[in-house]
């Protein structure tokens, strides 16, 4: 590639919204720099949730996602993206040999320099990403031949190898979300009442992130009947919540055993920020009034047999367990800094509303940077070395 060819980027994902967490923020970092980029959708992401009815029905979904992939695409200066016809679930029942096939004509058309995928684990394992993930990297590998699908060249096209291949990686984090949103909470002192949207909204958010190892929290949705403790004063602070539906009651117990209630708690409102972000013991009971569900991050797998109370010996998981859990074989070869564009990022998941009802605005920027900031990938081909750069010739 000389100094004044344009970069090609090309992404090749099953589903519309895996270009974002994939490479959002690499995509629109390389687009802003004066590169065209190109993202592929093996499917219509027919087979996913409908999270607003308002928006889609089950016969309307696909049409509908691809028009978010446009949007999210748009979003994040990407210049073409496209949805294929492949069913949404149905992959890896397929001959993998008419995908690679696709993909070859794909890369032969648009002559990318760099190509994106999953890797080889599908990101968590879902079938049609392991499925693209094979099935591009053998396309990758396939293109440049005249040998390969021969038809294609008497068509007009020209075989093309891209320099670099990249798959997509997403290292365990050690961040907490609810260390974070704990800390947020007590520097504005907790003058925040979100709306069911914004429930709704993190709920989801955190099931992606954690998925995904943007963080490490572990997420329940718990439900307390009336009169339940929920919190009790001087336990050892594990966790963030935030109410979900019902009502609350933060009470202080005095030395003489009398009870004062403090606040009243509602849908939309969090507690247990200030012991968690100042690391001690809780300062007060909080006990639902009524039945009450609620959003719950913790930083440890949740154990059937903790103990409760100030005076509890068993409050955490087996350090064995937090240590195995941390542990993470770290095959990265590329991180991008992509800083600087992760409003865009946030912007583009939000195009996707069928899947994520949430607005750009909706969650802090500065937690936002913090976990969406670097994306990671493995270079495949041409052999891996650590770079900092999707181009990097040095050697």
């Amino acid at each position: 590639m000389t100094a004044n060819t344009r970069l090609k980027l090309l992404g090749v994902f099953a589903h519309p919204d895996d270009e974002v967490f994939c490479a959002g923020g690499t995509f629109a970092k390389y687009a802003a720099e004066g590169a065209e980029v190109m993202v592929i959708s093996a499917t219509r992401g027919d087979a996913g949730q409908i999270r607003d009815a308002q928006i889609a029905t089950r016969r309307t979904l696909g049409a509908v996602r691809a028009s978010e992939l446009q949007e999210s695409c748009r979003r994040l200066g990407i210049q073409h993206c496209q949805c294929l016809d492949y069913g949404d679930g149905t992959l890896r029942e397929l001959d993998i040999n008419r995908l690679i096939e696709h993909i070859t004509q794909i890369i032969r058309t648009f002559q990318p320099d760099v190509v994106i995928t999953f890797g080889e684990d599908g990101a968590y394992g879902h079938p049609d990403h392991i499925v693209i993930s094979i099935a591009t990297t053998q396309a990758c590998q396939l293109a440049g031949s005249p040998r390969q699908f021969p038809h294609q060249l008497t068509n007009g096209l020209k075989p093309h190898a891209p320099t670099r291949l990249y798959h997509s990686h997403f290292p365990r984090s050690r961040l907490l979300l609810s260390d974070r949103l704990a800390q947020w909470l007590t520097e504005i002192q907790n003058n925040f009442a979100g709306s069911a949207d914004f429930a709704r909204a993190l709920l989801l958010f955190a099931e992606e992130t954690s998925l995904l190892n943007y963080s490490s929290d572990y997420i329940d949705v718990n439900w307390y009947p009336a009169g339940f403790f929920i919190i009790e004063q001087g336990e050892v602070a594990k966790h963030l919540y935030l109410i979900l539906s019902g009502r609350a009651q933060a009470v202080i117990e005095d030395a003489d055993d009398t009870l004062r209630v403090v606040n009243e708690l509602g849908p939309g409102k969090f507690f247990g920020e200030r012991a968690l972000a100042l690391q001690h013991r809780r300062l007060a009971h909080v006990v639902a009034v009524e039945n009450t569900t609620c959003l719950v991050f913790s930083a440890e797998s949740p154990l059937a047999f903790l103990g409760r109370g100030a005076e509890a010996h068993i409050t955490a998981a087996d350090e064995m367990m937090a240590h195995e859990r941390g542990a993470n074989h770290n095959p990265v070869t590329t991180c991008i800094d992509v800083s600087g564009y992760v409003e865009q990022k946030v912007a583009a998941m939000a195009a996707h509303r069928t899947q994520y009802p949430i607005t750009s605005d909706m969650f802090p920027m500065s937690i936002m940077r913090e976990m969406l900031g670097q994306e990671y990938f493995v270079r495949v081909l041409p052999p891996r070395k650590i770079e900092t750069s999707l181009m990097d010739d040095s050697p």
